[in-house]
C-alpha cells in the first residue's frame, strides 16, 4: 500500500500540473528537433540525421522527465516542508516509499517520451518503437529517478537541485549518444561516456528503432546502476531515520 500511496501522490501532482508538465516536456526536445533535425541532413554513416536524432531525443527526454519529477519535489519535501519526516514516522515501510518514488518518476519520464513520439510522427519514417523500447525507457527512467533520490538526500539547500541538473544531467544530454555518436569521440573519453546510463539507453533505443536487437550488455549496465543507486538511496533514508 505504501507504493500505491506514493504513486497516487504522483498522479495527483501530475493531474494538477498536467499542462505545465506537458509543455515542459515538449519545448526543449522540440527545439532540438527543429535546430538539429532540420539543420543537419545526414550522419557520417549516410543515414538521415533526423532518424539518428529521434531515438536519442526519446532517451534523453525519459532521463530529464524522470529526474526532474523526483529531484526538486524531494528536495522541497525534505528541506522545507519536512514532509519526509512525516513519512519516517508513518507506518509506511521506507523501502515502499523509495520504490514508489522510483516508479512514479519513471512513469513521468515515459509520459514525456510519449509526447516526443507523438510530435515526431511526421518525421520518423521507418523507425520502430515497440514494447522493448518501452522497457528500455522504463529502466532508464528508474535509473535517473533513483539518481534524483540520491542527490536530493545530498542537497543542502533548494538551489542544489538545479546545480545537480547543470553538473550532471545537462552534460549527459549532449554527450551520451544523443546528438552525435559516441564512436566519433577520442579513445579513453569514449569508453567512459559509453558506460553512462543514457549512452546505453540511447544506443539500445536506436538499435530497436533500426530494427535490430538491443545488446544484453546495455540492460545489464542499466540494472547495475539501478541496483547500486537503490541501495544508496535506501541507506540514506534509513540513516536519516536512525539519527
Amino acid at each position: 500500500m505504501g507504493i500505491i500511496t506514493v504513486l497516487w501522490e504522483k498522479w495527483v501532482e501530475f493531474r494538477r500540473d498536467f499542462y505545465k508538465i506537458t509543455v515542459a516536456a515538449m519545448i526543449s526536445p522540440l527545439m532540438y528537433l527543429i535546430i538539429f533535425g532540420l539543420g543537419i541532413r545526414t550522419t557520417s554513416h549516410g543515414e538521415p540525421y533526423i532518424q539518428f536524432l529521434v531515438p536519442g531525443l526519446v532517451a534523453m527526454t525519459t532521463m530529464t522527465g524522470s529526474f526532474s519529477a523526483v529531484a526538486q519535489n524531494m528536495s522541497v519535501q525534505r528541506l522545507y516542508e519536512k514532509a519526509l519526516d512525516q513519512v519516517m514516522i508513518s507506518p509506511t515501510p521506507l523501502w515502499q516509499f523509495i520504490a514508489g518514488q522510483i516508479i512514479g518518476g519513471s512513469l513521468r519520464g515515459i509520459y514525456a517520451a510519449c509526447v516526443i513520439l507523438v510530435l515526431t510522427v511526421p518525421v520518423r519514417h521507418g523507425l520502430v518503437f515497440n514494447g522493448t523500447s518501452f522497457i528500455v525507457m522504463l529502466l532508464n527512467g528508474m535509473v535517473f529517478s533513483t539518481l534524483a533520490l540520491v542527490l536530493s538526500f545530498l542537497s543542502k539547500t533548494y538551489s542544489d537541485a538545479p546545480r545537480f541538473n547543470t553538473y550532471i544531467i545537462m552534460p549527459m544530454s549532449f554527450l551520451c549518444n544523443t546528438f552525435f555518436s559516441v564512436e566519433e569521440m577520442p579513445d579513453g573519453f569514449r569508453q567512459v561516456i559509453e558506460l553512462l546510463p543514457l549512452s546505453q539507453a540511447s544506443g539500445m533505443i536506436r538499435s530497436i528503432a533500426r530494427g535490430d536487437a538491443p545488446g544484453m550488455l546495455g540492460f545489464l549496465i542499466l540494472l547495475i546502476y539501478l541496483a547500486v543507486l537503490s541501495v544508496i538511496s535506501v541507506y540514506f533514508i534509513y540513516r536519516k531515520k536512525n539519527l
